[in-house]
């Protein structure tokens, strides 16, 4: 247990810093609520440095009494989810509350406290990011959702309160009540693989389905529930066909919320389905297809790739509007990712980690234009707001272009090195046809984000664009240019990100153990 609770040490400092800010938020000093944000930025900082300094001692990584299957994954996916998190942060400032804090400025209203929502909305980004990085230490099944969940339940809050409109009430509802559908759904199929394997604890639920392939196969119920597992988690990615929300609560969340929702519960999704596929997929049964998975699960998966790609991208050329255009782009890159997971370990899992990555750099950078420029006083959102944009906010229109090319796979930026790896580790695990579908899909999606592209830098002002001016607050242009300078020179440093993220799961099994072998690991674990 003690090395259980040494791991979580940055997720506690987040949540001191949660209920920080949540109090800061309601203070009548205006100085003190304008400083949440400052405050999520400094905790995310030294959450991140305490995670090199917890996972610095192997003699805890190594402990029989840690019974984690991938016990120094937290240490690349906490240290990324902290640096994200600071630049989503960074979008959010001056976002919430800014009309109340105007009319409080000039005395038309007087404060209320009732009224003021920052620090919540800070406190519950907070509680977001530590779901993700709880996921990351799951060791049990109650772990495992508790954890998904707690990186769910926030966002519902966050979409409603970001924009004063019924746009974000209905999109906000909208993914609750799709969330609880999902929710529900693998949760009964988590039933189903504790009645499978007569246990919620993942290294025995490991042990147990290689008993069961030694006595003949995998019980079907097991099967059945890890497919429902995988379906119900499918909507955090935003994965065919649990991928139909994603349109409108990204229209109508507001940008730096829709840039979150993009990163974060994505990468909760993946990381649950890493763990839960490491359970069964890739330890050497009987019936596996190519990469090692159990038939049904690649068919399945295999099925969820080419649609997720093959929807996201087709539904993205209809769009005339930025936000759905790009809930459209975070759909297809699902897609991608999967064949990463079907891959397996070694290439395929280390660059599904690598490309969230860059998935959310190159991401964030698009919505950071959205959120750092406004018109009459509300966000941009159509394709119109961005024509011409070189001529008054070239930096953004600069951003937004390195943004689209680096999402497309344009050589040399960083999203070329992420489509790459993952291809890679496609063809080297057989999945030729996958690879050659996602090939065909990127280049479907080179027109819609060449559009992302050309507007900005070639069109020429109309009406609509002209009246496009800076928000108040530079934070969210600040971020942008960060990351866009992040999709240009990440690049430079891809071996030690590889290599990083190939530490993070250096204990999945890439080898097929023999059956003598694998009854010595079971009577071990039974003995201990």
């Amino acid at each position: 247990m003690a090395e259980k609770l040494w791991l979580v040490i940055p997720e506690i400092s987040l949540f001191l810093a949660a209920v920080m800010v949540s109090v800061m938020g309601l203070s009548p000093r205006k100085s003190m609520r304008d400083g949440a944000p400052k405050i999520t930025c400094a905790a995310l900082a030294v959450a991140m440095g305490l995670t090199f300094w917890v996972y610095s001692d192997a003699a805890v990584l190594s402990s029989p009494n840690l019974n984690m299957i991938l016990p120094n994954l937290g240490l690349y996916v906490k240290v990324v989810v902290c640096a994200m998190g600071i630049l989503l942060t960074m979008l959010s400032v001056g976002l919430i509350d800014r009309r109340l804090e105007d009319s409080l400025n000039q005395g038309r209203t007087p404060f209320d406290p009732l009224r003021v929502a920052r620090g919540e909305y800070f406190a519950f980004f907070l509680l977001s990011l530590i779901g993700v990085m709880l996921v990351c230490n799951a060791n049990d099944l109650i772990w495992l959702f508790l954890a998904l969940e707690l990186t769910s339940l926030p966002t519902y809050i966050m979409i409603a309160i970001s924009r004063g409109s019924r746009k974000a009430q209905e999109a906000s509802v909208k993914y609750f009540f799709l969330g609880a559908m999902a929710a529900a759904m693998f949760l009964y199929g988590f039933a189903l693989l504790y009645g499978s394997t007569g246990t919620i604890v993942l290294t025995e639920m490991k042990d147990a389905f290689l008993g069961q392939t030694l006595s003949g196969g995998i019980n079907p119920m097991g099967i059945l529930g890890m497919i429902l597992a995988l379906l119900g988690i499918a909507f955090k990615i935003a994965a065919a066909p649990m991928h139909f929300y994603t349109p409108d609560v990204y229209e109508g969340a507001a940008s730096p919320v829709t840039a979150f929702l993009a990163f974060v519960p994505k990468t909760a999704g993946i990381l649950a389905f890493i763990l839960l596929l490491s359970t069964v997929g890739w330890t050497g049964h009987l019936t596996f297809g190519e990469s090692g998975l159990p038939a049904p699960l690649l068919t399945m998966l295999w099925m969820l790739a080419v649609l997720t790609m093959t929807l996201g991208n087709i539904g993205a050329l209809l769009q005339s509007n930025a936000k759905r255009l790009l809930a459209y782009s975070s759909i297809a890159h699902s897609g991608y990712m999967l064949i990463g997971i079907i891959a397996g370990p070694g290439k395929g899992i280390n660059g599904v980690l690598f490309y969230l990555l860059a998935y959310g750099v190159m991401n964030t950078a698009a919505f950071a234009v959205l959120a750092g420029l406004e018109r009459k006083g509300e966000e941009i959102e159509s394709m119109d707001d961005l024509v011409g944009l070189r001529h008054n906010h070239p930096v953004m229109a600069a951003v937004m272009a390195i943004s689209a090319l680096s999402l497309i796979g344009i050589p040399p930026l960083l999203g070329f090195f992420g489509k790459l790896y993952l291809f890679v580790a496609g063809v080297e695990a057989g999945q030729i046809k996958l690879v050659i579908i996602a090939g065909i899909n990127s280049a479907i999606s080179a027109f819609y984000y060449l559009r992302l592209v050309g507007l900005p830098l070639m069109g020429q002002p109309n009406a609509r664009s002209e009246t496009v001016v800076n928000r108040p607050v530079t934070w969210a242009r600040l971020a942008g240019v960060l990351t866009a300078a992040g999709a240009v020179l990440l690049p430079f440093v891809v071996a030690p990100l590889i290599s990083a993220s190939r530490n993070a799961t250096q204990q999945i099994s890439t080898k097929l153990p023999d059956h003598a072998q694998i009854h010595a690991e079971i009577d071990d674990r039974a003995a201990r």
